[in-house]
């Protein structure tokens, strides 16, 4: 060989050795190198930037995630292995389960059958063979547990930020309000939280030296707020921070999942009546079937079917809605020979304004997203906004013609007094639900499908036109509620 090709050679291997010498480096995660997503590494461990929206403004907080892989879990409906927080998404991945647990202050992650998820701070099976968590999950070729088998992960680092609620009066029974109570020293909220974190409460309540755990119920159902003043003195392990005394608490809610209310099922298959929940598109429909179930325990139906609802949760869209097993049943619709399939109908009217600019929305970008800064700008806005008014305005006069037993609910009543409204709601369907039950939808009330505030315009995009257009539909509606002894529109309705 000629020294040229010694030179090359010579070149080629000094090359190699820096090429494999930086790969070995970074898969065995010296002190100093930084991980990429989801690098591997050889004790199962993998490191992941993950990033939480901060309530009080609009920083991101980030921080490392990390996660270890502990084993494939039994699991069934009896013998929950995890039993905080779950979902269900058709095309689940590990990342998303993880985050979804990492971001709600949960210890475990754990994945079954491909396309579900559940979270946890305990793990209450033992393991079993590997090769039991044999799936991949749907979205994704990666292992995702089997059939009431969990592939079960340790967020060995995690977010957690309580949600400051106030100062409240000690209950009447303490023991019966806070199942869980303990004496801790050096007090702090993080300490408190902490704890009743790891016990899977929703409530962290400081008491002095004393820490309480529990949910909301009737006993202590945060609704009394006192002056924060009656919840001195300071934390001992928490300068700038209060803990209460014995007669006034100081309450933190933790991101914790309440499982009193969610447990639904069918009703029997026999003749129930039909009842409609009926609304213009972007009036909250989602919404409300997620209060409804939650409040009545049974599911709720649709005469469409949609896959998105039903791989996040809503089993009755699969449901044949003449059956009556589903507690009530969506609709759009505002034909005559619709409505009159339906033996009563619960009827909920949204603000036209912020209606159509919801629907728009849904529209252009799914459920949860929004309509891109083009959409707005196009003769398809304006276009959207004259097809929607008169839509809006038709759809609630015909139900209110050839509707039978009709019930009027406002999606802003229950934006401001949820509770109150509920109760409308399920006496108006036969049904007799429990204060704590109640309780425990306030406390689960958002859902999967909240839109974020985010993306919201910040200029208002109707023109003088398109209010006269649709001020004039409002008090059309107004008068025909009134003419048949229903409420008039909520006064907010008529300022532009």
């Amino acid at each position: 060989m000629d020294v040229c090709g010694k030179r090359v050679q010579f070149f080629f291997l000094i090359f190699l050795f820096l090429t494999t010498g930086t790969v070995i480096f970074q898969h065995f995660g010296f002190p100093g190198v930084s991980h990429g997503e989801g690098v591997p590494r050889t004790d199962k461990t993998t490191y992941r930037k993950l990033e939480v929206k901060e309530k009080s403004d609009n920083n991101k907080d980030k921080f490392l995630l990390r996660t270890k892989y502990i084993g494939c879990y039994p699991d069934n409906t009896q013998n929950k292995t995890l039993r905080g927080y779950s979902f269900v998404d058709e095309n689940m991945t590990v990342l998303r389960c993880q985050n979804n647990c990492g971001e709600r202050g949960y210890k475990y992650a754990g994945l079954e059958a491909g396309t579900m998820c559940f979270c946890g701070n305990l793990v209450f099976t033992h393991t079993t063979v590997d090769r039991d968590c044999k799936m991949f999950c749907r979205g994704e070729t990666t292992l995702c547990g089997g059939v009431n088998r969990l592939s079960v992960f340790k967020l060995m680092s995690r977010y957690e930020k309580p949600i400051f609620k106030g100062c409240f009066h000690r209950p009447d029974n303490i023991t019966l309000a806070f199942p869980i109570s303990t004496v801790i020293q050096n007090m702090s909220v993080d300490k408190c939280v902490v704890m009743c974190t790891e016990k899977e409460q929703s409530l962290a309540v400081l008491a002095g030296d004393r820490c309480h755990c529990g949910f909301p119920t009737h006993l202590f159902s945060l609704h009394e707020l006192q002056n924060e003043d009656m919840c001195l003195p300071h934390c001992p392990g928490g300068e700038f921070e209060r803990c209460g005394n014995n007669e006034y608490f100081v309450v933190y809610r933790i991101q914790i999942q309440d499982n009193r209310c969610l447990e639904r099922g069918f009703l029997p298959p026999q003749e129930n009546k039909l009842v409609a929940l009926t609304s213009f598109p972007g009036s909250g429909n989602t919404w409300v079937r997620h209060l409804i179930e939650l409040t009545t325990g049974f599911y709720t139906g649709s005469v469409y079917f949609d896959k998105t609802l039903y791989s996040q949760g809503f089993k009755g869209e699969r449901e044949d809605w003449r059956k009556g097993t589903t507690i009530c049943i969506k609709t759009h619709s505002k034909k005559k020979e619709s409505i009159d399939e339906f033996d009563s109908s619960i009827l909920l009217i949204r603000n036209p304004y912020k209606a159509i600019i919801s629907e728009f929305n849904r529209k252009h970008g799914g459920h949860t997203g929004f309509a891109s800064k083009d959409d707005w700008k196009g003769t398809g806005w304006s276009v959207y906004v004259k097809n929607g008014a008169h839509s809006w305005h038709s759809h609630i006069s015909n139900w209110l013609s050839y509707g039978k037993n009709i019930k009027v609910i406002y999606y802003e009543d229950l934006q401001r007094n949820l509770l109150p409204q509920l109760r409308k709601i399920v006496q108006f369907l036969g049904l007799k639900v429990s204060d704590d039950r109640l309780l425990c939808v306030e406390g689960e009330k958002d859902g999967e499908f909240k839109r974020s505030k985010k993306g919201n315009l910040e200029y208002n995009p109707y023109i003088p036109e398109m209010h006269a257009n649709i001020s004039e539909y409002i008090r059309i509606v107004d008068a025909a509620l009134k003419e048949r002894q229903q409420p008039g529109l909520p006064e907010e309705y008529m300022a532009k």
